[in-house]
């Protein structure tokens, strides 16, 4: 919340101690009495605001202190990351700061005298330098003396220093810290934590909505009669076009320069908007396109581990809008994925309510054995996980297989955090973690701060000392060498196939009804043959054939390991005359320059060339589903023929619609074995007996001919993989291109909204808010909009992919003059709430239990019509007719995408009742202000004879105050039909927000104020 301003004469009341203490959420943290000067100055994109100490940024407004423009454009002298590199000129810096020193000496003074004593001052602890001096302070969790500590998890101990540093008795209380080092016995009792997160992360997909909101908050609270400069994120918040690349062009030594140009062609008015983002808000730095997908750059680039600011120590944690923020955990970073809506309201200043959640202890030990992947490894963890149930819980791994593990291995296996429905997969910096930072270019001075800094705090694990044993809430164990090479799908990422199974399992899912290891194709039809002609030569496809093979995704692009193998492949099949076939859309596209670095210094990239695999770009690209369009010879064979084509990919995701609309399988694998399937052309291969090809000796070539020894992969790494190339790689991120550069964008605070433009438009949420809280809605009377079985997903709800050209959508861009070859992915779109209305639930692969069938509709109850979903649900809006959606398990997993629930709300839909629900997704619902409903266990839909065709109304107590978190709610239907639902709203702050009718206005009351 905002400090009202005040005038020079007047005292500082404890009404206004309270406003100080409500605005905490980022300062006031430690025990220091003063902040640096650095503390208001900005840089180029961002003011580098610490979420863990004393930082007065919202205080600026009161009139007893109103610096001059040139104060207010200082650039910040400490280096925007802790990688030893200052992007700014010392000299003119410090004649700045001699300018300002003064006014703002002034102002620490009187910010020092309302500064309250940390609850926990008496703890904090000096940490010395080997060479003499120290590093800084830090809150000690020895100096606490609680023997309970030394048996928490350390995925725990950072929730726990968290709580610690920010402990003001108001916001976190020690109460709070209590509960967390009381762990073992508060963990199962499902208590809230407050967290605050020491930063944000976002990818331009999710930043964009992000911004939009931002920008639209700027305007309500000015229609509130606020300042709009009180909307200005309070912790540091990094945004890295990844997403917008898409594969247009393939197997071409100029794809990635083509593919760009047609990137910004697409995307500029987007780009200019991220960019007048990063210059109108502070705190904020914008990663221009082409650096490399996000979560990679995090992990190489952006991760601290450990913060310095003002001399104080504390932990890294992260929090963003992507779901694979997990990889982060890799590096012992505590980050986990978020809504959008929670991201916007963490970043100005709101606390995260959170669960304290269980952790699971999994034990590795053991080695992989020769050949074996960490893909294979990841896939084995995620079905292992799955079955265990883990969604809300973290992950702690641990055991003496870690030291066979790289931290590029670490970071695959935390990355698919989400595939197995964790909310962290952490594992906690040991010396293979200081190894990596200093590979990747962190200073040693930064590497043994980091080191100091853990070790003094009980964070930091060396496997050469004895272990203190650790209490978690639930163990697994996995022997390394039992992992055998696997592929998941063909239609769920948690479906693991070993490869030795695959050509069996391909004709059980030909075989299979329906579903999701199913195509129900009859056996009469299962060997056909489509043959057409492809750039004048002759080409076939059968049901099986790869049509996509894709080299792809942060899971996978980050590891040397992996993507060097896929090299060796591509070389001992050119060796051996071996070719992949030309209709095959091969693609690479590595997660950061340094992955192009170590493939051309191994001599590998020129044989990925010869089979296709041409550097495409730099971004997320077919693991998002901006796979591009096949050629028309092939997708007519496809369609024409009725054909379950398939894809291969090294990506965390395959739900169906998601990696091409023509590819009804979709298998996930290492890069080595997504060359390995393109060489073969088929996913209907025994790779044990059945030959790959016939090499250029008349022989055939089998896959042990091809599959490179883990041996021959190290020696690759070791010699190719250097440390200059992150240096040089990232010394250069934050130049841009000359695309990015060229963009011209306003310097107004306030966004100039073009009503005609179909990128960005103004969100109708906050259209005639007052400062009244609406209050808590009920039910009365609603249809079902969807009835829908197990497993749907974000990408059903809110498709990131193509837009169809049939589509609402479609028909809303084509209406305002966009061709249909500039209709971009509903990604692109997500600033634009015209278009991601129209694109809620506009999946062609939706399977509505209204429908037989799978399509983007459903059945107009009061007319019986087949509507598209958004046509019905206009209709019912238009009528005043409320709207709830009947669902199954896991509703609304896979990708953190807030749109799921920001489009529901402008479709009118009031609630949603499942069996389960993904974590995020649920949270999503709530801050949109859509109520989340379980059946009781062993209850659906089906069991209580819900047609889905009744009229609902949901009972829900007109005041807050008379809901708890969690209570039965009654159901009732116009038939007669009445059953009991759990209310999901988790936390008492999860209820504040519906009251106001979702976080961000909520958010925008409490700054108004």
């Amino acid at each position: 919340m905002y400090v009202p301003t005040c005038s020079p004469s007047s005292s500082v009341s404890k009404s206004a101690s309270a406003a100080i203490l409500r605005a905490a959420r980022v300062r006031f943290a430690s025990t220091i009495s003063s902040s640096s000067p650095s503390s208001i100055l900005s840089s180029v994109s961002r003011s580098f605001v610490s979420p863990s100490v004393s930082k007065p940024s919202s205080f600026i407004t009161c009139r007893s202190f109103k610096p001059s423009s040139a104060v207010r454009s200082l650039r910040c002298s400490v280096p925007r990351w802790s990688h030893g590199v200052d992007w700014r000129s010392p000299v003119s810096l410090r004649a700045q700061i001699r300018t300002a020193a003064p006014v703002i000496e002034r102002f620490e003074r009187k910010i020092a005298t309302m500064a309250p004593e940390h609850p926990y001052k008496g703890i904090l602890t000096s940490l010395p330098k080997p060479g003499g001096g120290d590093f800084g302070k830090f809150y000690s969790l020895p100096a606490l003396n609680d023997p309970r500590i030394d048996k928490l998890p350390y995925s725990i101990r950072i929730l726990l220093e968290s709580a610690i540093r920010n402990c003001d008795n108001f916001q976190v209380t020690k109460n709070d810290v209590e509960k967390i080092i009381d762990w073992q016995n508060t963990s199962p009792k499902l208590v809230e934590i407050p967290f605050k997160p020491a930063r944000v992360l976002l990818q331009d997909f999710t930043g964009v909505p992000a911004v939009v909101d931002l920008a639209s908050m700027r305007d309500a609270i000015k229609s509130l009669g606020s300042d709009p400069e009180k909307i200005n994120p309070l912790v540091p918040v990094d945004l890295v076009i990844d997403h917008s690349v898409q594969v247009d062009v393939a197997r071409h030594e100029n794809a990635v320069q083509a593919n760009m140009d047609l990137e910004f062609k697409r995307n500029n008015e987007r780009f200019a908007f991220l960019k007048w983002g990063s210059t109108a808000f502070h705190n904020m730095l914008v990663v221009p396109p082409g650096s490399g997908i996000v979560h990679q750059v995090n992990l190489e680039y952006l991760g601290r581990v450990v913060f310095n600011t003002d001399g104080i120590l504390y932990p890294d944690s992260v929090v963003g809008t992507d779901s694979h923020t997990t990889m982060i955990d890799g590096l012992g970073v505590a980050g986990w994925g978020v809504g959008g809506i929670e991201a916007e309201a963490a970043m100005l200043g709101q606390p995260m309510s959170m669960v304290l959640p269980g952790v699971v202890g999994f034990k590795l030990s053991g080695k992989l054995r020769n050949g074996v992947t960490a893909t294979d490894l990841v896939l084995t963890v995620t079905q292992m996980l799955r079955k265990h149930g883990v969604v809300g819980k973290f992950v702690e791994f641990y055991g003496s297989g870690m030291a066979e593990l790289s931290l590029a291995d670490r970071a695959t296996i935390a990355n698919m955090s989400p595939e197995y429905g964790a909310t962290m997969g952490f594992f906690p910096v040991d010396h293979v973690t200081l190894q990596y930072l200093k590979l990747t270019g962190r200073s040693d001075e930064t590497v043994a701060m980091i080191e100091g800094y853990l070790r003094s705090n009980k964070m930091f694990v060396d496997y050469s000392e004895p272990q203190q044993e650790r209490v978690y809430s639930s163990y697994l164990e996995l022997d390394l060498a039992g992992v055998e090479p696997c592929v998941s799908g063909p239609k769920r990422p948690h479906d693991r196939v070993p490869l030795r199974q695959m050509k069996d399992d391909w004709h059980s899912c030909l075989d299979n009804k329906i579903g999701f290891k199913g195509f129900g194709v009859p056996k009469e039809e299962q060997s056909k043959v489509a043959k057409f002609s492809f750039s004048g030569q002759p080409a076939e496809l059968k049901h099986g054939s790869v049509v996509i093979a894709a080299i792809t995704s942060c899971t996978n692009t980050s590891n040397p390991s992996v993507m060097l193998g896929a090299g060796l492949v591509a070389k001992k099949a050119c060796e051996l005359g071996l070719e992949v076939k030309p209709w095959i859309k091969t693609s690479l596209a590595p997660g950061s320059g340094v992955v192009t670095k170590y493939l051309l210094q191994s001599g590998l990239q020129k044989y990925l060339n010869q089979q296709g695999f041409h550097i495409v770009g730099y971004g997320c690209t077919t693991c998002i589903g901006n796979s591009g369009d096949l050629q028309e010879s092939v997708a007519s064979a496809i369609t024409e023929h009725d054909l379950i084509a398939a894809a291969v990919l090294s990506g965390n995701r395959n739900f169906e619609g998601r990696v091409h609309p023509l590819t009804r399988a979709n298998y996930l694998a290492s890069p080595p074995l997504v060359v390995a399937y393109a060489l073969a052309g088929t996913v209907d291969i025994d790779f044990e007996k059945d030959p790959i090809g016939i090499g250029k000796d008349g022989k055939s070539v089998y896959f042990k001919d091809i599959w490179p020894s883990t041996e021959e992969i190290a020696e690759v790494v070791q010699s190719s993989v250097l440390p200059e190339m992150f240096k040089s790689t990232y010394e250069a991120i934050t130049q841009g291109n000359a695309f990015w550069n060229q963009l011209s964008v306003p310097s107004s605070k306030l966004y100039e909204w073009d009503p005609n433009s179909t990128y960005i438009h103004q969100p109708p949420y906050f259209k005639d808010m007052t400062m009244d809280p609406p209050g808590p809605h009920g039910v009365k009377d609603a249809y079902c909009l969807l009835k829908f079985g197990d497993s749907i997903t974000t990408d059903h709800i809110s498709p990131a992919g193509s837009i169809h050209k049939d589509s609402p959508a479609a028909k809303y861009l084509m209406e305002r003059g966009v061709d249909r070859r500039d209709f971009n992915s509903y990604g692109s779109r997500r600033g634009n709430d015209e278009v991601m209305a129209r694109g809620t639930f506009a999946n062609i692969r939706l399977l509505n239990k209204f429908l037989n069938k799978q399509a983007p509709k459903t059945i107009h109850i009061p007319t019986g019509e087949e509507l598209y979903v958004y046509d019905a649900a206009m209709r019912y809006k238009s009528a005043g007719q409320d709207t709830i959606i009947l669902a199954g398990t896991e509703y609304g997993s896979g990708s953190s995408r807030d749109w799921a629930a920001k489009g529901p709300m402008l479709q009118g839909v009031k609630a949603v009742i499942a069996k389960s629900f993904e974590r995020i997704h649920r949270s999503n619902l709530v801050g949109m202000g859509i109520i989340p409903l379980c059946f009781k266990p062993g209850e659906d839909a089906d069991t209580l004879g819900l047609t889905g065709y009744e009229r609902y109304s949901i009972d829900l107590p007109k005041k807050v105050s008379d809901v708890r978190p969690g209570q039965d709610i009654t159901v009732t239907t116009d038939d007669g039909k009445s059953f009991t639902c759990v209310v999901r709203f988790d936390t008492q702050v999860e209820l504040t927000y519906f009251d106001h009718g979702g976080i961000l206005p909520y958010v925008i009351r409490n700054l108004a104020k």
